[in-house]
């Protein structure tokens, strides 16, 4: 008697299969049979479910679309009511959609309750399988690869804030500071002499962004290489903070935005360096000064960088620049011989020496026969219990020569420098 019930309402509700072109007769007849066979296929399967305890309905091919109004026809028996809804839903999940994943939880040892599925959604997932982080953050990938996001597989994508040079809080201490600064262009030569220490405090802040990619090398592998165009700002600050006596100003503040383009590449070298990618730039500096503390300058630069994989975790990068000064007229020019004491070319390299220390040094050379430039060396250290982050770091830094700052560019100082560092954020 109950069976007959089912029936009937399986045939009350066999209207949701209807196409909406009408069948006939014949086509009618064929639907209100259908409808109640498939539900007490269903309902056997739920009680052969009820029975056993642990057999999992089968869900059927996402093209066998069941209605709902079926499976709501099944109220008389709870088990195979929720076997159909359950393979009413899953026949209607999109293909391109992970599915949920049952798991089982263990069971309660103080109440002795058995082991009990419980229902896991699908989710974004922001890590590797293995833990590691994606894209830039994926430790798997170069530091090259990933700094510069040289392979689709270290891609963070366009317009997200990146690291670029580091951002710095230090003191500073060096042999001179330049109280009369001077240039040959006319009105360019401060005639009372400030006061300031040799003592101050350096800032420096620097971020950058990828605004194109895959313009010329693209590819579907993670693996693959992947051009791509950024715009980054640095800006640098000597604040005589020590210095009361003249309300503690701002010496000096240089800003210096550029674009630049990088191509990558994957070439061995000799010694087991890898060749990993050439740049095309452009960047200007200036420090935003009125006469006579006025200097500025323009520069299209070509890059290229080198690395080499060290045991454990060490590892040696190289790059290399050299530029051309963009021509001003002499009217406009306040520094016509600034590529002769900050140079013409520059050469950087760093050695990591495990996770928390780094050697850097930076040379810079006139490309002339008075080899004026500077060189810089430093020394960064992170903590043990960041060093995972590789964020923050003691930095210490020792500078001679020329151009430490726009305003001294032509006067030679040593400068030893003391602080925090924050990198590769």
């Amino acid at each position: 008697m109950e069976r007959r019930k089912q029936q009937r309402a399986g045939q009350r509700a066999g209207y949701s299969l209807h196409d909406g072109k009408g069948f006939g007769v014949v086509g009618s007849t064929l639907k209100n049979l259908a409808t109640p066979l498939l539900c007490a296929g269903l309902l056997v399967s739920g009680l052969a479910q009820a029975q056993t305890g642990n057999a999992a309905p089968v869900l059927p091919d996402r093209s066998n679309r069941l209605g709902w109004q079926a499976c709501q026809a099944l109220g008389a028996d709870a088990s195979a009511q929720l076997a159909c809804f359950r393979s009413w839903a899953a026949s209607q999940q999109a293909a391109d959609t992970p599915p949920a994943s049952l798991t089982t939880a263990p069971a309660n040892p103080d109440t002795g309750l058995p082991a009990a599925q419980v229902l896991l959604l699908p989710a974004m997932a922001t890590e590797a399988p293995d833990g590691k982080k994606v894209g830039c953050r994926n430790t798997s990938y170069s530091e090259l690869s990933r700094f510069w996001e040289l392979q689709r597989g270290t891609d963070c994508d366009t317009f997200g804030l990146r690291a670029y040079r580091p951002i710095s809080l230090m003191w500073t201490g060096s042999d001179s500071v330049n109280n009369t600064p001077s240039s040959p262009s006319v009105g360019h030569t401060v005639t009372t002499p400030f006061n300031y220490k040799r003592n101050e405090t350096k800032l420096q802040l620097s971020v950058r962004t990828k605004v194109a990619k895959g313009l010329f090398a693209s590819g579907n592998d993670d693996e693959d290489g992947s051009d791509s165009v950024w715009i980054g700002y640095t800006q640098q600050s000597y604040w005589q903070l020590f210095n009361s006596g003249v309300s503690r100003p701002f010496r000096t503040t240089d800003h210096e935005p550029e674009v630049v383009y990088i191509y990558p590449h994957r070439i061995d070298l000799a010694g087991g360096w890898k060749y990993r990618l050439s740049g095309l730039g452009l960047v200007h500096q200036s420090n935003g000064q009125s006469l006579p503390l006025s200097r500025s300058w323009n520069r299209v630069y070509l890059m290229g960088a080198a690395e080499k994989e060290l045991s454990g975790e060490g590892r040696l990068e190289v790059q290399a620049r050299v530029w051309q000064r963009l021509h001003e007229s002499s009217g406009n020019d306040d520094n016509p011989d600034i590529a002769n004491y900050i140079g013409r070319a520059e050469l950087a390299g760093l050695w990591q020496i495990n996770r928390t220390h780094s050697l850097g040094l930076t040379l810079r050379h006139s490309l002339r026969s008075d080899a004026r430039g500077s060189a810089k060396l430093e020394w960064m250290k992170a903590s043990t219990s960041i060093a995972d982050s590789a964020s923050l770091r003691y930095h210490v830094q020792l500078f001679s020569g020329y151009g430490d700052s726009l305003i001294d560019y032509n006067r030679k100082r040593n400068v030893l420098s003391v602080g925090l560092s924050l990198v590769g954020w």
